[in-house]
């Protein structure tokens, strides 16, 4: 049995991949970590998750559990991610990350955090998005340059960071397919007379509203045509499925970092 620790357990996506553990065979909750004021703090994070107690009280340091764990399943921010993975370092704990928006230097610091653990890191792990960075890839590079590449993503209103680290890696996995660089072609929204498109843009355009899950849609626009790659989250239960999916897989690694294209093999 895979014991799982779960960080912003009491948060919206915490509270899936809790719940989520719950419904799954081979994998339990064996520890869960909030901020440390929180104000659910000792409460049975069952009770927290809608599950009714299962005898895990919500803990305000991952310090004080680590040692009940045999992986830190982490969705919250760059800083407290980076703080989980400073903790499983050299522990023998295991990491898989779901948090978005990490800066270049805090990029080194988990390449160098993950040299000493196994960490699972990616932007999405929903399947079905990890599939679609594959096909985005060979779609880029069988239309070429003829076609202009516009990515649209679409979240709820509480997201913090803009646009999604999904579709920023959707950006840089076709601006490589295509011999580009996307700190380069990069145009984050339009406003006012711009002029005409340059053909090496790779656009990417933000929406926050309501609940939404979360959208991306690639749009691959020729003269005369478009192709258009969409994947819809219906639930966040499928990023919790994608990571316990990594957390099975990441715990029989040598240490180093991963992303879901090593754990669903399309690499």
């Amino acid at each position: 049995m895979i014991r799982a620790i779960v960080v912003g357990a009491a948060g919206r996506m915490g509270g899936t991949v809790v719940r989520t553990i719950h419904e799954t065979d081979g994998i339990e909750v064996k520890g869960a970590v909030e901020r440390p004021d929180h104000p659910l703090l000792d409460h049975d994070v069952g009770q927290v998750a809608g599950l009714g107690e299962i005898g895990i009280p919500l803990m305000g340091d991952l310090e004080r559990v680590i040692e009940k764990g045999d992986v830190v399943i982490d969705f919250t921010s760059p800083a407290v991610s980076m703080r989980s993975l400073e903790v499983t370092s050299g522990s023998g704990v295991a990491a898989v990350i779901g948090s978005t928006g990490f800066n270049p230097q805090q990029m080194e610091r988990v390449a160098q955090l993950a040299r000493k653990t196994r960490c699972v890191l990616s932007p999405n792990m929903s399947v079905g998005v990890n599939v679609m960075f594959t096909l985005a890839a060979e779609i880029a590079r069988i239309l070429g340059d003829e076609y202009d590449v516009e990515i649209l993503e679409a979240h709820h209103r509480f997201k913090k960071d803009s646009p999604s680290g999904t579709a920023m890696k959707l950006g840089e996995i076709v601006a490589s397919a295509l011999n580009r660089d996307l700190d380069d072609v990069g145009v984050f929204g339009r406003k006012g007379v711009v002029g005409e498109r340059k053909s090496q843009e790779i656009g990417m355009q933000a929406i926050r509203a309501g609940d939404i899950v979360g959208d991306h849609t690639v749009i691959f626009g020729g003269l005369g045509e478009r192709l258009e790659l969409t994947h819809r989250a219906h639930s966040r239960e499928n990023f919790a499925r994608g990571a316990i999916k990594a957390a099975k897989w990441v715990i029989t690694q040598p240490n180093g970092l991963y992303d879901m294209g090593d754990v669903l093999g399309l690499k």
